[in-house]
């Protein structure tokens, strides 16, 4: 009688604990995108960067306003006009226990640029460091050609890998688990693509106690599907949540939701390179040489585009119409520039003057489980470019097919997003539109390959310019002449929505991460 009533007593004292949120163990997230890969310099994009900071760190990290705060490394200083020196955090091991060193660092900054076949590369954040000295295991001074004011925004872009699992490993062996071994707060377990990615906690990790014992992030590209499995309980929290789902999920007893402004920036990018582009045609399907070079084409598409009706209707009010590539209020960003007015009258004048009166045909290229509502804007946009009269086909596909042919260039009109790594202007100014080179870094999400060389001359400038007013106003004149040739059509800026659980908290980031070691059990 005493051990059944032992027994009682003790599952009762579980039931307690675990109601309690003392001894939290298994998250399970449902995510709408899935990394490409899990190496963590083959992708610059959302979802591969969000599943890195699970495993790996970063030098510098960034709060969930993206303000700069000390990460594997604990101080960064200018020694010189063209050294800055970083001290390493004592005391940091990867998960197999090997000391994390300056090594380490200087192995990840030149693995950056060599990883083959980037969809989207990280080296644009190091190529400023031209020389990398090892003071000693925990002291690293990087050597630059010229000043390098933004080098702490640029070390907070990227995760530190290990040498030793690192020497000769490729994407794969990172995918398969073999070499992603980091000195983050979560191990990878298992990675089931297109099913789910496991993680169990690192007890050794050098930050704050980790709440969850165990992390299963699964992708549900499908929004209606994401939905479901959260009132279901299949899931404890999903991200992007859907506009349209957003009043009903507030009424739910059961459910909370967590909202924050993004950067995360809706924008098109338009071939305006090519004397001849795959997907225009005269209106009876004949070769032409290709109108968006001219700039002309390119604002009346920006003025065939209602981006408060686009924010109002299809993102359920859940969106800011955009003028640039960053809200107004972060670091090099324009006073001047505001969303273009929606004017049909007037996109049919510049296609009259630019030689299209009767316009012609193009299609445009998206994902569709990539962004909020990606399908549906690309949609929307698509019948008011046909109502000025470019009569526009519609043709998405999943993000895991669709960036690899963006980045080859097989598209004429693409639906996209980004949102700056470093929190200002000059990570979108050096990745969107500044011209495409491949060694150096710059243009590497440049898919409609604008060029302007003035606009590359004052962003390289910005780069190098300490004073903080100057390097401000070079981005500005930069962003105002890009944008005023329409180098990309910017639409809107996300608003992020997270649903979960009642019993959870989740303060939401402007970069759209959904971390686990922000999400807290109610108490």
């Amino acid at each position: 009688m005493r051990n059944k009533f032992m027994a009682i007593v003790t599952v009762c004292m579980l039931l307690l604990v675990c109601a309690s949120g003392a001894f939290a163990q298994t998250l399970t997230i449902g995510l709408k995108g899935e990394p490409t890969s899990l190496d963590p310099h083959f992708h610059n994009v959302n979802a591969n960067n969000e599943q890195a900071i699970y495993v790996f760190d970063k030098l510098i990290r960034q709060d969930e306003r993206q303000k700069l705060m000390p990460g594997l490394a604990v101080s960064w200083s200018p020694v010189s006009d063209n050294v800055w020196e970083v001290k390493l955090r004592e005391g940091v091991t990867f998960h197999d226990g090997s000391p994390f060193t300056a090594e380490d660092v200087k192995f990840t900054i030149e693995r950056i640029p060599t990883v083959p076949n980037s969809p989207s590369s990280f080296t644009a954040m190091v190529n400023a460091i031209k020389e990398i000295e090892i003071v000693d295991p925990l002291t690293i001074r990087f050597h630059t050609e010229g000043p390098s004011p933004l080098l702490p925004r640029n070390l907070a872009t990227f995760n530190v890998v290990s040498k030793k699992y690192g020497e000769g490993a490729t994407t794969a062996d990172f995918n398969s688990g073999k070499a992603t071994i980091g000195t983050g707060p979560y191990m990878l377990v298992e990675w089931k693509r297109g099913d789910s990615i496991i993680y169990k906690r690192n007890d050794n990790y050098w930050g704050e106690k980790q709440p969850w014992e165990t992390i299963i992030a699964k992708p549900i590209t499908n929004d209606g599907t994401r939905v479901a499995a959260l009132k279901s309980g299949d899931v404890d929290l999903i991200n992007f949540v859907p506009p349209a789902d957003v009043a009903h999920l507030s009424k739910d007893a059961r459910l909370t939701l967590a909202k924050s402004p993004s950067t995360r920036l809706i924008y098109l990018h338009l071939d305006s390179d090519r004397d001849y582009s795959p997907m225009v045609t005269d209106n009876d399907g004949n070769k032409i040489k290709n109108p968006l070079k001219d700039v002309r084409v390119r604002k009346a598409i920006s003025k065939a585009i209602n981006r408060k009706a686009i924010a109002a209707r299809i993102m359920e009010g859940l969106a800011v119409p955009a003028a640039q590539m960053v809200p107004e209020g972060y670091e090099g960003t324009s006073k001047k520039l505001k969303p273009e007015a929606y004017d049909p009258k007037g996109a049919k004048a510049l296609l009259a003057e630019a030689g299209y009166p009767d316009g012609f045909k193009i299609t445009i290229h998206g994902p569709n489980d990539r962004y909020v509502n990606d399908g549906d804007i690309a949609q929307a946009i698509a019948q008011m470019l046909t109502k000025v009269g470019i009569r526009t086909e519609v043709i998405t596909m999943p993000k895991s097919v669709y960036f690899g042919k963006a980045s080859k260039l097989e598209f004429s009109l693409m639906l996209l997003g980004w949102a700056t790594d470093t929190g200002e202007h000059s990570n979108c100014l050096s990745a969107l539109l500044h011209t495409y080179d491949k060694d150096k870094g710059f243009g590497s999400a440049n898919r409609g390959r604008y060029s302007n060389p003035k606009v590359d001359q004052l962003l390289e400038e910005a780069l190098v310019t300490v004073d903080p007013k100057k390097h401000n106003e070079l981005l500005i004149e930069g962003v105002e002449i890009s944008l005023g040739e329409v180098g990309i059509v910017p639409v809107h800026y996300q608003v992020n929505v997270w649903g979960m659980t009642k019993d959870l908290d989740y303060n939401g980031r402007t970069d759209g991460y959904t971390l686990p070691r922000h999400i807290s059990v109610v108490k």
